[in-house]
């Protein structure tokens, strides 16, 4: 199970079910993606072009707290 938190222009945000600490992100566009944590908003992995990793972040930013909230919402922590 990997709940999707976000689709949007072309990109789909989520993280699994059985994540870990430090909350983060996975991001996928096409067959690419990346990893980022949120609390930091440090790239962890990246398989994206730059242009889309630029983009991701900047929906990532904008969904922070979103993003953030839904981690703490389904992890109860």
């Amino acid at each position: 199970m990997s709940p999707t938190l976000l689709i949007k222009d072309g990109f789909k945000f989520f993280f699994y079910a059985n994540e870990h600490l430090p909350r983060h992100i996975h991001v996928v566009k096409g067959d690419d993606y990346a990893t980022i944590d949120l609390s930091s908003m440090t790239v962890r992995e990246n398989f994206m072009k730059p242009s889309d990793l630029k983009n991701a972040l900047v929906i990532v930013e904008a969904n922070r707290q979103l993003f953030e909230g839904k981690w703490d919402e389904f992890f109860k922590r």
